[in-house]
């Protein structure tokens, strides 16, 4: 990765992980390699997510139920741990993408103000 792409990437709010990983699994099962993977090529790069966040992200995730972790085999035959959506957690992927959208529908309307009428 060149120096230019790696300014370009963008540091994650405190959160955002967890219900990128959840939107993630939404899709189907999958282990950590792959759920790291799919968040970088659906951002097209932009975000990066290191085995040092992800993993404890995970291991969060389990404990409040919203997935859960089962050994099985990766593409290239080795032991991995494939982690799965609950349905609390698929319950709670809705609630924090309704807060997500309100956060950047905040932001928005501060970085972008409607004009006033005779302003």
């Amino acid at each position: 990765m060149s120096g230019e792409q790696d300014r370009e990437r963008i540091e994650l709010l405190q959160g955002t992980l967890d219900l990128l990983v959840l939107q993630t699994l939404r899709l189907g099962p999958a282990h950590g390699h792959a759920i790291a993977k799919a968040i970088e090529r659906t951002s097209d790069d932009v975000l990066q997510i290191e085995q040092g966040s992800l993993y404890p992200a995970l291991h969060r995730l389990i404990k409040r139920g919203w997935i859960f972790s089962k050994e099985g085999l990766s593409e290239n035959n080795r032991r991995a741990h494939y982690y799965q959506l609950t349905p609390k957690g698929r319950r709670q992927l809705d609630v924090e993408t309704h807060k997500w959208n309100k956060l950047v529908g905040a932001i928005a309307r501060i970085l972008q103000p409607v004009k006033q009428e005779g302003s």
